[in-house]
């Protein structure tokens, strides 16, 4: 069962690029797991399904390295803050903090229609990537490249700082914020912001995660059948995100983060 659940919500994940931790915590906990447990296996997921889709995705032209680094900063400092804070809400709080959290990210994605980026007819396949020097770029869509510059990035390492506080807190990727400030905040392409989510997500929850392993909360079984589920749903997750258009790859995400916040509302 475990193997299952860490192998469909890795799926959706790697999709939207929201991190399966926030659909598998909430699902370990309604069977009967402690969140506390339930935790450590969900950031293991994480990191083994952002290791699993980071090969296709970067491929892609989908993964921007300089805008993670910049925007990492503040997240993983939130993500050490939230561990040490960890003991301060009840698990009923904190559930219905992140039920919250995946609405407003909900509808921060749906509200805008069509794409805001357009197709370059002038860039070829050599243009695909990062700029240097910026933290512009460009990726491959079907068979023509789109440019991109993100913008507001102080108000987004802002936000992306109550991010990683909420990794550390409840055990989740942080992905599904990270992903619609992305795309929304900071004006990444759905599919920019999806990729190069699911690549930090995976550093966030690794800080957070050696944190928990030192207080000696990760069962060494249990995470090696989260490993394996994440990395095959990692790599499912990437080859179905290519095949779809950035406004589908968005309504998707919205509509899971629905899903998510219903989920965690029965929990609390």
């Amino acid at each position: 069962m475990i193997v299952a659940l860490a192998l469909a919500t890795s799926t959706l994940g790697a999709i939207g690029g929201l991190g399966g931790a926030i659909i598998l915590v909430p699902l370990l906990t309604l069977g009967g797991m402690s969140i506390s447990s339930a935790a450590p296996l969900g950031l293991v997921s994480v990191i083994a399904g952002s290791v699993a889709a980071g090969r296709r995705q970067v491929g892609d032209g989908t993964v921007n390295h300089r805008f993670a680094v910049v925007t990492e900063l503040g997240a993983t400092s939130g993500a050490v803050i939230g561990v040490f804070l960890s003991g301060a809400l009840s698990e009923r709080a904190l559930l219905w903090c992140l039920a919250a959290f995946a609405v407003a990210a909900a509808v921060l994605g749906a509200r805008r229609k069509g794409m805001r980026w357009q197709p370059d007819a002038s860039l070829t396949a050599d243009d695909v990537g990062e700029r240097q020097g910026s933290l512009a770029g460009a990726y491959l869509l079907d068979d023509s490249v789109v440019p991109y510059v993100p913008t507001r990035m102080k108000l987004g390492i802002g936000l992306m700082t109550v991010a990683g506080v909420v990794t550390g807190l409840a055990g989740v990727g942080g992905g599904f914020l990270k992903t619609p400030l992305s795309s929304e905040v900071m004006r990444l392409p759905a599919k920019v912001a999806a990729g190069t989510s699911t690549f930090t997500i995976g550093l966030t929850a690794s800080v957070a995660l050696v944190l928990m392993a030192i207080e000696g909360r990760i069962v060494a079984s249990d995470a090696a059948l989260v490993v394996l589920g994440a990395l095959a749903g990692g790599t499912i997750g990437a080859r179905v995100q290519k095949k779809l258009s950035p406004p589908v790859v968005r309504r998707m995400t919205a509509f899971v983060l629905v899903i998510i916040a219903a989920v965690l509302v029965v929990r609390a």
